[in-house]
C-alpha cells in the first residue's frame, strides 16, 4: 500500500479516469483530480469526499503547473493523446515528477519517445507510455514469454474481445488517427512501422479454450507496435482482433459501456493471446479478464506504484516491459487479470 503519496490524475472525469481514480484510492495513493472541465471535477470531487480538484486546460502551462504542484507523479488518461501526451509531459519535467499514460494511440505513443527520450533520461526521470490494456499488457505479455530468448522472428497478439463498446474518448482518439493517418492502416513489418491502403484479411485464430477458433480481423495494429520493438528484438509484430469486437466499434450507433458491477465494470470479457516464433520454437502468453477500459486502471496504477518505490529497469522513455520486470508485474495484476505463460 502506499503512504498517501500523491497522484495527480488528468482526465480523472473521464471513463478510464474514474477507474484510476478508485484504483489510486484502493491502493492508498490520494489522487488529485484534474482536467479542463471545472464542472465535471467538481462532481467528481463531491462523489469522492476529500479529494481536491484542480482545473487545468492543456493550453496553459501554469495551470498544469499548479495541478502537478506536489504531486509524486501525474497518470494522463485524458484522449486524445495527440493532443493531451506533449503538455502534460512538458508539466511533469517542469516539475520532475514521472509521467504514465493510457494512450492507445500509436503516432502519440511514437512521438512520446521520439521528443522526449533524451530530455527525460537527462532529467533523471521516468515516462511509461501506453501503460494499459492496449500497449502495455502485449507488450509484458510477449516480454514475459520470450523468457530467455534474445531475439525472434515474430509476434502475434490475438485480442479476443466478447464485443466493444467504445467510449466517446476512444471514438475521438480514433478519429484523429483516422486523419492523421489519411485513411490507411498500419502495419508493423521488416523492422519499422508502414501504412497501407490494402484491405486487411479477415482471418481465423485458434485462441486457448473455452474461447477456440474465432473469426478476426488481421492487421489489426494496436499500441504493440510501438511498445515491443522499442526493446525487444522481433522484426515482425502483428494484430487481430476478433469479427464481433470489429463490428461493435465501427458502427456508428453501438453504445457506450455500461455498468454491470460495484466497480463499474461493463460485462465485456477479453483473452489477449500472444505468441513469440522464433525458428521452429514457439512459446505463448495467455491473459483473461473483464473490460478493457476498467482494467487499464490496475496496469496503470501499478506501474506508478514500482516507478514511485524504485522498482524499475530504465530510465527516460521506455515501455511496460523495458520498465518493469514483466513476470512479476503481471503476477501483480491478479486478481484483475489472469495470466498464464507457456514456455
Amino acid at each position: 500500500m502506499a503512504s498517501g503519496q500523491i497522484v495527480a490524475v488528468y482526465g480523472a472525469y473521464g471513463h478510464t479516469g474514474r477507474f484510476v481514480v478508485a484504483e489510486l484510492r484502493d491502493r492508498g495513493f490520494v489522487p488529485v483530480l484534474v482536467g479542463r472541465d471545472a464542472r465535471k471535477l467538481q462532481a467528481l470531487a463531491e462523489s469522492h469526499p476529500g479529494l481536491e480538484a484542480r482545473p487545468a486546460s492543456v493550453d496553459d502551462p501554469a495551470a498544469l503547473d499548479r495541478a502537478l504542484a506536489s504531486a509524486a507523479a501525474v497518470i494522463n488518461c485524458a484522449g486524445p493523446f495527440v493532443r493531451t501526451a506533449v503538455p502534460v509531459i512538458e508539466a511533469a519535467l517542469r516539475a520532475g515528477i514521472p509521467y504514465v499514460d493510457v494512450a492507445a494511440e500509436i503516432e502519440a505513443n511514437v512521438d512520446t519517445f521520439a521528443h522526449f527520450a533524451d530530455r527525460a533520461r537527462e532529467a533523471g526521470t521516468v515516462i511509461v507510455p501506453a501503460m494499459a490494456f492496449y500497449g502495455g499488457l502485449g507488450d509484458l505479455l510477449a516480454t514475459a514469454a520470450m523468457g530467455d530468448w534474445t531475439s525472434a522472428d515474430e509476434a502475434h497478439i490475438a485480442y479476443g474481445l466478447s464485443g466493444w463498446h467504445p467510449t466517446k474518448g476512444t471514438r475521438a482518439a480514433g478519429t484523429v488517427s483516422g486523419e492523421r493517418r489519411k485513411g490507411r492502416h498500419v502495419r508493423y513489418t521488416n523492422g519499422k512501422l508502414e501504412y497501407h491502403n490494402d484491405p486487411r484479411p479477415t482471418l481465423k485464430w485458434a485462441f486457448p479454450e473455452p474461447m477456440g477458433t474465432r473469426s478476426v480481423l488481421g492487421e489489426f495494429t494496436m499500441a504493440d507496435a510501438v511498445t515491443i520493438p522499442r526493446h525487444l528484438s522481433i522484426p515482425e509484430v502483428h494484430s487481430y482482433m476478433t469479427t464481433e469486437a470489429v463490428r461493435d466499434l465501427t458502427a456508428p450507433d453501438t453504445p457506450a459501456p455500461s455498468a454491470v458491477d460495484n466497480q463499474g465494470r461493463s460485462a465485456q470479457t477479453f483473452l489477449v493471446d500472444v505468441v513469440v516464433r522464433s525458428g521452429g520454437a514457439e512459446r505463448r502468453a495467455v491473459a483473461t479478464g473483464q473490460d478493457i477500459y476498467a482494467v487499464s486502471a490496475p496496469l496503470a496504477v501499478e506501474a506508478v506504484a514500482r516507478v514511485l518505490a524504485g522498482r524499475t529497469r530504465a530510465l527516460g522513455v521506455a515501455s511496460a516491459g523495458e520498465m518493469f520486470d514483466a513476470l512479476d508485474f503481471l503476477r501483480a495484476l491478479a486478481p484483475h487479470i489472469s495470466v498464464e505463460v507457456r514456455q
